[in-house]
């Protein structure tokens, strides 16, 4: 099986610039693990979306999987009081 591929919502170049840098070093690389397996363990699913959330320290990581396409958007990264306010 090949990998998914990952792709980023336009917003969240926005979302990346308030994040300190070891922080978004974690979170690139927690990304970059949704390749293979985008539903590692400790992701769950957002009730009533289609949607993942996946935990790196105080952030979140929101995201949709697309099986059909094998593709992974990821949706939002906010620290976790502000992760599910969408806009």
């Amino acid at each position: 099986m090949d990998g998914y591929r990952i792709f980023f919502k336009r917003s969240v170049e926005k979302d990346l610039v308030s994040i300190p840098g070891q922080d978004l070093k974690k979170i690139m690389e927690r990304i970059g693990k949704l390749a293979k397996d985008p539903r590692p363990a400790g992701c769950e699913k957002l009730t009533g979306l289609e949607r993942y959330r996946l935990r790196q320290g105080r952030y979140r990581i929101v995201y949709s999987i697309q099986d059909d396409e094998l593709t992974v958007w990821v949706v939002k990264i906010a620290h976790r009081k502000n992760a599910y306010r969408f806009r």
